[in-house]
């Protein structure tokens, strides 16, 4: 009954008489055709359905068809009603009603979100016939016979079908070449081989285009300044009857416009005899020029007294003094200036040179428009985590630029913020604002690669954007009881070269973190204090370690009395007993989040995307990471042979890490069309620890959850393995991510998504032996958890809202046989709020 009723509603809004059209099938040479650049030459297109079910279209149909006629003649029948309102409302506002949300609002929401039907169209079918004709025929198919039959056998209901035969398509059996210009006709003669149309080849109007934009970009940079694409042009010859043609390249002259007549003229190539740049010292009262240097063939012309060193300017200049016009070099010389980001998108425009007799210089000038030296860009933000229930964050950052006339950027930030704990974590004051955290950072960047210049640029041209930064930081922080600070250092070259491929190399990053509180520990690690204080429930626990309630005294340090107790056997648990195994786990964890870490590592990053814009849907992007650590301070340590209590090599009495961290980053993307994309991630990442660690600092490990990870655990809810996130900030070093997305548009800003994540994060060749945590080969796949839900989007142009609803698929935390779907409810779902695409 329900099919029948889904059937019928299909219709609702199709006027009698007409037929709502539910297919479009295309037959080419006897086979079915799905291909999307074929289906879409069709002028319509039935409903979009999801998984075969018309949502819009169901949503258009639901929605009232005229709200406000239907209330105005409900009030023509209810005139005691009508009169009752007008004395509370005036008669005006009265008929304004009709048009309001309550009234018909929810039609109006149901239309815009919904998709009218699409009533079938005999005109635009015979359209689509003479559409996918000249699709053939651009593809060298040029005796296509195409012909269509209309099924409408169903109520109020039509299908299109297309028969299409293609017949043998022609091919080149010569090309001939017709150059008018002379010059032109040398250079192009240079370059034959590049040409992507060959004999034999199958006619296609696409390739022939594109050899038109090659032609024409090969031309243009190497010297063609006024030649345009439209001078190209080919002909075909289809006189044979063997299902060949002869094409024909024809390349005019320049056309130049004499009042009423238009004359040819043979194209020259240009050469640069002069290359200006001008640009504004921003300081200066007197904005004229006062102030021309001449550098490396390079004049420099300021108003006001020159702010920027000519060397700077001159290596981000890619066009020479002698050298040929080009259009790639302009392109370089835009975007390398562009990327010092002291200036606004630079002018460059070329004029001609009346000093050369011949007519065949051009003078370049570029002009710079310097943007502010200092900007201030104040901040606030409210925000909510895992550890803060409300939090306020304020940003005050300044940027000055052009710092030591070179164009170097010093960022100066300052941030703090407050907040109010989540009721798990609260002193004992219990005060709202328990949070307290803030800190600075310096960066300076330089628009070129600082020390060893001279080798590292024999590896990285200009054309690379070669940049060097140099940032300090320092952040405290005052939260649930640990109470950090943190200082870091970073020394970092970037270059990117081919546009698409980007390197990232720190020569050193340092990270010194040190833990104020302690003694905290437990107050915030709660699951830890639990396990520990039911094990002393146990055995025979010192009464001085307990407090008025029988429990573990945290304060006065009963916990870590009990810990080393055990330990040393002053206990009823034996070695041998899992609670002792527990107790040694609980000490060594807590050892490890609470003692002082120094990180020196270097890394190197690079990525590749063939991203071509922010609105491209059809990409993939790779990066991968490799960082080492510790092998620089290790030399050190040796030298001075501090040993610390727990047997490790410190450096000014610190321990410092040593590890390999390596990192495998994919992303693809689908355009299915009509908004609709498929998205797929998939990463790896291992931090093995050696020398003297053995195991990887907190602020390096690896966690699963949360909004942009697997949404269906919060973050830090998900692993290690299989044991169920047992501890509080649940990490790891090594963790697999799979992500796969089916975004789809359904009403203008509107978007949804349907997800499935999977991933989890393991111990692996460190000190955890717990085989629940650890990965032990491809068996251990089967930790691997899976999340799917649903998810909406609101674009906003230049950012999105995103809500994801993730439900627990597979747990592998669950016993055998509730792993699968047992928690899939609506109360064990969890809900993610973020900005943008969570990959």
């Amino acid at each position: 009954m329900s099919s029948i009723f889904l059937a019928c509603s299909l219709t609702k809004r199709v006027p009698a008489n007409e037929r709502l059209l539910t297919e479009n099938e295309i037959l080419v040479n006897n086979k079915k055709e799905t291909n999307e650049a074929i289906v879409k030459q069709l002028y319509q297109q039935p409903n979009s359905n999801l998984l075969g079910y018309h949502l819009r279209l169901h949503m258009y149909n639901m929605a009232k068809v005229n709200p406000d006629s239907s209330y105005q003649a409900w009030l023509d029948k209810h005139k005691n009603t009508e009169r009752f309102l007008a004395k509370f409302l005036s008669a005006k506002q009265v008929d304004r009603l009709g048009t309001s949300f309550f009234v018909s609002g929810m039609a109006r929401s149901l239309k815009d979100l919904g998709e009218a039907p699409v009533i079938y169209d005999e005109e635009r079918t015979r359209k689509s016939v003479i559409r996918l004709k000249n699709h053939y025929f651009n593809q060298g198919y040029f005796n296509t016979k195409i012909s269509y039959e209309l099924d409408s056998i169903k109520h109020k209901k039509i299908s299109a079908h297309y028969k299409i035969s293609t017949g043998k398509p022609y091919v080149y059996d010569s090309i001939a070449l017709v150059i008018q210009s002379p010059e032109l006709d040398s250079l192009y003669k240079t370059n034959t081989r590049a040409s992507i149309i060959k004999k034999g080849d199958q006619y296609n109007t696409a390739k022939l285009d594109e050899e038109r934009e090659r032609i024409t970009s090969f031309f243009r940079n190497n010297g063609a300044y006024d030649f345009q694409k439209t001078y190209i042009n080919f002909e075909a010859d289809t006189l044979k009857s063997n299902y060949t043609t002869d094409l024909t390249l024809n390349i005019d002259n320049k056309n130049i416009k004499e009042g009423d007549t238009l004359r040819a003229e043979p194209f020259k190539l240009y050469k640069i005899s002069e290359v200006n740049i001008i640009t504004s010292n921003t300081s200066a009262d007197i904005q004229v020029i006062t102030d021309s240097i001449q550098y490396k063939d390079l004049n420099i012309y300021s108003k006001g007294p020159l702010s920027y060193k000519p060397k700077v300017l001159r290596n981000a200049v890619f066009i020479d003094k002698d050298g040929p016009f080009s259009d790639m070099r302009r392109l370089v010389t835009s975007r390398s200036l562009s990327n010092l980001k002291v200036f606004n998108y630079p002018t460059i425009e070329y004029i001609p040179d009346t000093r050369d007799s011949l007519g065949k210089s051009l003078i370049a000038n570029i002009t710079l428009n310097p943007k502010k030296r200092i900007t201030f860009n104040p901040s606030i933000d409210l925000n909510h985590s895992n550890i803060q229930d409300f939090g306020i964050q304020g940003n005050i950052g300044f940027v000055f630029r052009n710092v030591f006339k070179g164009a170097e950027i010093l960022d100066v930030g300052f941030r703090g913020n407050i907040g109010s704990s989540a009721s798990r974590y609260r002193n004992e004051q219990n005060t709202f604002f328990d949070i307290l955290e803030y800190g600075a950072d310096v960066k300076l960047t330089f628009p070129r690669f600082l020390f060893f210049p001279n080798i590292i640029d024999k590896l990285v041209d200009r054309t690379s954007f070669p940049n060097t930064s140099l940032s300090v930081g320092f952040f405290n922080q005052q939260n649930i009881g640990l109470d950090k600070q943190n200082l870091t250092g970073i020394y970092n070259y970037s270059w990117s070269y081919k546009r698409r491929n980007t390197i990232s190399f720190d020569l050193f990053n340092l990270q010194f973190v040190r833990n104020m509180n302690p003694g905290n520990y437990f107050k915030v690690y709660r699951s830890s204090y639990n396990s520990l204080n039911r094990i002393a429930g146990t055995t025979n626990t010192n009464p001085a370690f307990l407090d008025d309630n029988g429990n573990l005294n945290i304060s006065e340090g009963g916990t870590d009395a009990f810990i080393n107790d055990v330990l040393a056997g002053n206990t009823t648990i034996q070695p041998s007993d899992a609670d002792y195994q527990s107790v040694r786990s609980i000490s060594e964890r807590k050892l490890r989040l609470t003692e002082n870490n120094l990180i020196l590592a270097s890394n190197i990053v690079y990525t590749y995307s063939n991203r071509f814009n922010i609105k491209d849907q059809d990409f993939f992007t790779f990066r991968t990471k490799v960082e080492s650590a510790g092998n620089v301070l290790n030399a050190i340590a040796k030298s001075n042979s501090e040993i610390n209590e727990n047997g490790k090599r410190t450096v000014l009495y610190v321990a410092y890490s040593q590890y390999i961290k390596g990192e495998v980053d994919f992303i693809k993307y689908f355009d299915l069309g009509n908004q609709n994309v498929l998205a797929l991630r998939a990463f790896g990442g291992i931090a093995i620890p050696y020398g003297n660690s053995n195991n990887i600092p907190f602020s390096r490990s690896y966690f699963a959850g949360g909004s942009n990870d697997n949404r269906a655990w919060q973050s830090y809810r998900l692993g290690p393995g299989r044991s169920g996130g047992v501890n509080d900030f649940n990490e790891a070093n090594m963790k697999l991510a799979f992500n796969a997305e089916y975004r789809f548009n359904v009403s203008g800003p509107w978007n949804m998504a349907l997800f499935a994540d999977a991933g989890n994060i393991w111990n692996a060749l460190d000190n955890i032996t717990d085989e629940d945590m650890t990965f032990n080969g491809f068996k251990s796949l089967k930790d691997l958890a899976l999340g799917t839900g649903l998810g909406v989007r609101y674009d906003f142009s230049f950012f999105i809202i995103r809500l994801d609803l993730g439900f627990k698929t597979y747990n592998p935390a669950n016993e055998a046989g509730e792993k699968w779907f047992k928690e899939w409810n609506l109360s064990k779902t969890v809900l993610n709020v973020g900005i943008n695409y969570p990959f």
